[in-house]
């Protein structure tokens, strides 16, 4: 790559297989942080990041954050806007030393994975330091953060990829998304951390996934295939853990586990 619950366990575990990386997942006391952003908009990151997350979950402490300034809240994605618990709204007074543990315990949960959202009925994004302080606390209590970001923070250098050990981008297969990319590699790449694209849907006019990485000149981690029958159950009933994006976020998680070994 280019370098540039149902429980309620707050402390980070292994991942199967994982060694090294600078993440309390990997031995080093701090949680290993993935963030997820989309080449452009509509570009179902949102989506891919859930679904990574919820298969970190299952070896590891994981939560699910949502940076996206233009969110509605991942909640609704994932059918939790009426679950108990705090959004970033309710964080705004988390400053300075914030207990992880406890906001852990305070967030909804999604199966095994903590939610951390934007809250649609109070749209302001949270302030800067509140959200390096809350990321803070929950890298010392979890073994992966999995970050949605915000797409325009991300080219604007005012998003916290600089914070995350490893980055996906989710890049549909047309040539707006290829200009999109390269608006945001630089800050991406330059961070130094591993990056790497992940190709999705369809191809309008051919473009090949491996010619979508070459363009943008990053790797490929994977590819992320049409799949209806995960959109339509979103819609009806939050996103399902099976299908093909499941399936397509667990070779994704693979691969990320042996770059950051």
């Amino acid at each position: 790559m280019a370098r540039g619950t149902g429980g309620r366990r707050t402390t980070a575990a292994p991942l199967d297989g994982f060694v090294g990386g600078s993440g309390a997942a990997g031995g080093g006391g701090r949680a290993t942080v993935i963030g997820v952003v989309g080449g452009r908009g509509g570009a179902g990151a949102s989506t891919f990041a859930a679904a990574l997350a919820a298969r970190f979950a299952r070896s590891t402490a994981t939560a699910l954050v949502d940076l996206d300034r233009s969110s509605a809240g991942v909640d609704v994605l994932l059918a939790l806007e009426d679950a108990d618990g705090v959004r970033w709204p309710d964080l705004a007074g988390a400053r300075g030393d914030v207990d992880g543990t406890q906001v852990v315990a305070l967030l909804p949960r999604w199966g095994p994975c903590a939610v951390l959202s934007a809250d649609r009925l109070r749209p302001a994004p949270p302030e800067p330091a509140v959200v390096s302080d809350v990321l803070h606390a929950l890298t010392g209590v979890c073994g992966v953060l999995v970050l949605d970001l915000d797409r325009s923070g991300v080219v604007s250098g005012e998003s916290v990829a600089a914070a995350c050990d490893v980055l996906v981008v989710v890049a549909p297969r047309d040539l707006r998304t290829v200009a999109g990319v390269l608006a945001l590699r630089p800050q991406l790449v330059g961070h130094g951390a591993p990056t790497g694209v992940v190709a999705a849907g369809p191809a309008p006019g051919g473009l090949g996934a491996a010619e979508l990485a070459q363009a943008v000149d990053l790797p490929l981690l994977g590819r992320l295939p049409v799949d209806r029958r995960t959109a339509a159950a979103s819609e009806r009933g939050g996103l399902p853990l099976t299908g093909g994006v499941a399936r397509a976020a667990a070779r994704v998680a693979r691969e990320l586990v042996r770059e950051l070994r």
